[in-house]
């Protein structure tokens, strides 16, 4: 007997639920606009009948659910005519097998109660946790991450880069003599990325760029400065220091969606965690027992990696 923890299994099962949110919300707008021009839409509003048999809004909503990945595949207007079509061959087929017997089987009992369950656990997902998921609970953790922000040196500069130590010596005592550094950048770096913007590389912090560009950058103390000519792996570099600064967070508004889906899977896995307290597993084979054991060990190297990486 075993209490599982499960985090593994859990990151991934959210995952699958959350990939369909961007389709189904896309798909909610294109079905609503032509239709609110005609008249008020609800779940209920029928949209085709089949027989005695009708499909409606809500329909065409759960359908968008499953075939969220094939939707994200389509163009908007194509969305609707393919749910509808879906529903259509559903309901017919659906019929068929109902007339062969097909819903009295055991097997079929067994289904339908996994697609009950799925369902249920798909609602409680959307009112219990992601219905907990506020804009107060997201500008909170938001807030709690700029109280811990540190900040650190960035620098914003320029810099031409030529093949050989001689050329960058040469264009150092021409900068020397007065010379434009944005033209020269233009007509003779070979930075495919900078050199068109007369050497703009813009803001970069420490750990950014190659180790020797790096040192040599952050070794400039005053705006308009010139290094002497560097060497790194990709050339030699001359570079010019434009302003110096201490980073700062980024706005709510820049990260606002990956904070949200961060608060998401706290809130997920607390949530699952508490329904889990008390709960008794017993996985009766061995070799996908062992399996979930490793899955287990992992997680906390894995979310580590993670956190790192950030």
């Amino acid at each position: 007997m075993k209490n599982f923890s499960l985090r593994l299994v859990r990151t991934i099962s959210l995952a699958a639920l959350l990939v369909s949110a961007p389709a189904v919300a896309s798909f909610a707008q294109d079905a609503a606009a032509p239709a609110a021009e005609a008249a008020a839409v609800t779940p209920e509003t029928v949209i085709a009948t089949i027989g005695d048999e009708t499909i409606t809004e809500a329909d065409l909503s759960f359908a968008a659910e499953d075939l969220a990945q094939d939707l994200a595949q389509m163009p908007p207007e194509e969305r609707r005519p393919f749910l509808l079509r879906v529903l259509i061959d559903m309901k017919v087929m659906a019929g068929a097998a109902k007339d062969a017997g097909m819903d009295q089987t055991p097997l079929f009992a067994q289904r339908l109660n996994y697609l009950e369950e799925r369902a249920l656990r798909r609602a409680y997902f959307a009112e219990a946790i992601a219905g907990a998921v506020t804009e107060e609970a997201v500008r909170a953790d938001y807030d709690a991450f700029v109280a811990q922000f540190t900040p650190t040196e960035e620098i914003s500069a320029a810099h031409i880069l030529v093949p050989t130590e001689e050329e960058a010596n040469a264009i150092k005592a021409e900068l020397d003599a007065g010379g434009d550094f944005a033209a020269i950048a233009k007509e003779k770096s070979i930075d495919p990325g900078s050199g068109a913007n007369g050497g703009e590389l813009g803001f970069f912090g420490k750990g950014m760029m190659v180790l020797q560009f790096e040192e040599a950058a952050f070794a400039l103390t005053e705006p308009g400065q010139v290094s002497a000519p560097v060497q790194s792996q990709f050339g030699w570099h001359i570079i010019k220091l434009a302003e110096k600064r201490q980073s700062q967070p980024p706005t709510f508004e820049q990260v606002a969606p990956q904070v949200q889906q961060q608060v998401l899977m706290t809130t997920f896995n607390n949530k699952v965690e508490e329904l889990m307290s008390g709960v008794e597993i017993n996985i009766t084979d061995p070799a996908l027992a062992a399996a979930m054991e490793a899955q287990d060990a992992a997680a906390p190297a894995a979310e580590e990696a993670e956190a790192a990486a950030q």
